[in-house]
């Protein structure tokens, strides 16, 4: 199996500080409300979090920009908040973590989304979500890539984070790729099939094993695929009878395999990558036989946020000169430091390095 050497490692961190990255999608601001539960509700079954502290941290698409600048990138982001305190509270902390918020545009009539997480014993109650999820209209849309493209001179890559929240329009996306294109640029993009985009022809698409079991049902619907991907009933929703059968290697998971040739043939991306949680990554290639990395993950506190440290990372090593092994590798270690930790957490090139040393 290819390795990756700690020397290697370096040599990308070291490129890695020389990129900007341009961050594109839904932004949000996570709220944590942490405390204790000793007692039930005696106006309803339900447990009585006795509050001691809050805390917040850039969400979703803000989450990748500062994986990226933890790792040594420089950063700017794109999306649209609304004219409120948590979008305020959310440039504030951007700009701690070196994130660059020129990119985020005001909406009046858009809320910042905010996402509340209950937090006892350090396990999470409930959450709450505050939100909009209609797309922009043109006219908010034709800005936002109005200012993306003062900025496609000095880029290194894009990274799409789209959550569904809405600023991913078909509209935005097509004109990125077109962009891209032109430029040469590397194009990556987390995907939410709920969202029904149109994903064909991006550099990098990143979804986990059951996003990857819908994305191939929607494109066997959508193109006539001639990969059968139907297996059982439900499987290719993530149901729960295909993931209870899966196989502990997924190189040998016929189902999983099929789904990704399915994903390569019609939405065409130089790269699928899918996440598998425990089981580490898949690294699937036109032409190529798929390739297994296991996880490094030494202990799984928390998988929220993983899926942005392994865009982020992943796009940073290819930005930086790394084959797509070297990235998937790179972006391994990065992603089994940050569920060790818990919430929307970045690993650091020290603890990076360190991860490399464990494994050597």
């Amino acid at each position: 199996m290819p390795t990756l050497s700690l020397p290697r490692v370096k040599a990308l961190l070291a490129r890695a500080a020389r990129t900007r990255m341009l961050v594109v999608g839904d932004v949000m601001l996570d709220q944590y409300l942490w405390g204790r539960v000793s007692r039930i509700s005696p106006e309803a079954p339900v447990p009585v979090l006795e509050f001691e502290r809050e805390s917040f941290v850039p969400g979703g698409a803000a989450n990748v920009g500062r994986n990226l600048t933890s790792l040594g990138a420089a950063v700017e982001l794109y999306s649209v908040v609304g004219r409120d305190g948590a979008a305020r509270r959310l440039k504030g902390l951007l700009h701690e973590q070196n994130v660059g918020s020129s990119g985020l545009l005001f909406h009046s009539r858009r809320p910042t989304s905010i996402k509340t997480r209950v937090i006892a014993h350090q396990q999470q109650v409930v959450r709450v979500d505050r939100e909009t999820r209609t797309d922009l209209d043109a006219k908010t849309t034709a800005g936002l890539l109005s200012a993306i493209r003062h900025d496609l001179g000095q880029a290194s890559a894009i990274i799409v984070g789209d959550y569904g929240k809405g600023v991913v329009t078909q509209r935005l996306l097509e004109a990125l790729k077109a962009d891209c294109r032109q430029r040469g640029l590397w194009l990556s993009l987390d995907p939410k099939p709920i969202h029904h985009l149109g994903l064909k022809g991006l550099s990098l698409i990143t979804p986990n094993r059951k996003e990857a079991f819908e994305l191939a049902s929607l494109q066997g619907e959508r193109f006539g695929v001639a990969v059968d991907v139907s297996i059982q009933p439900g499987s290719l929703r993530g149901g729960g009878r295909e993931a209870r059968t899966q196989p502990a290697d997924p190189l040998c998971d016929k189902n999983l395999v099929r789904a990704a040739d399915c994903l390569l043939s019609s939405l065409m991306p130089a790269i699928l990558l899918v996440t598998l949680g425990d089981q580490g990554m898949l690294l699937c290639r036109h032409g190529q036989k798929p390739f297994h990395i296991p996880t490094v993950a030494q202990e799984v506190f928390d998988v929220s946020g993983a899926g942005d440290t392994v865009i982020a990372s992943f796009t940073l090593a290819i930005a930086a000169g790394a084959s797509p092994v070297e990235a998937a590798m790179f972006s391994n270690h990065a992603a089994g430091v940050v569920v060790g930790k818990f919430g929307a957490a970045t690993v650091t090139p020290e603890e990076l390095l360190a991860s490399f040393r464990r494994a050597s």
